[in-house]
């Protein structure tokens, strides 16, 4: 269950990641926090083994949690260059 919080933490920086990702570059707050800044810049080997995790979230059933995954993994792949 531990492991499913920090999970649920994971997205949620995510989706303020994915949201900052939305921005264009006249409308970067300079006074951002850097940690955030950083989460911005995933290694393209990063964003895919995180693509695979929320992929397999995804895939384990029905609930709220699985449902977040693959809405997340949906946005991240569209983002994302394809691995091969």
């Amino acid at each position: 269950m531990r492991v499913l919080g920090q999970l649920s933490q994971v997205l949620l920086v995510l989706a303020v990641v994915i949201q900052d990702m939305n921005l264009d570059a006249t409308s970067v707050n300079l006074a951002q926090d850097t940690t955030a800044r950083r989460l911005e810049m995933l290694t393209l080997d990063e964003a895919h083994d995180l693509l695979r995790l929320l992929q397999v979230i995804a895939a384990e059933g029905l609930d709220e949690l699985s449902e977040e995954a693959e809405w997340f993994a949906r946005e991240l792949a569209a983002r994302i260059p394809s691995e091969n």
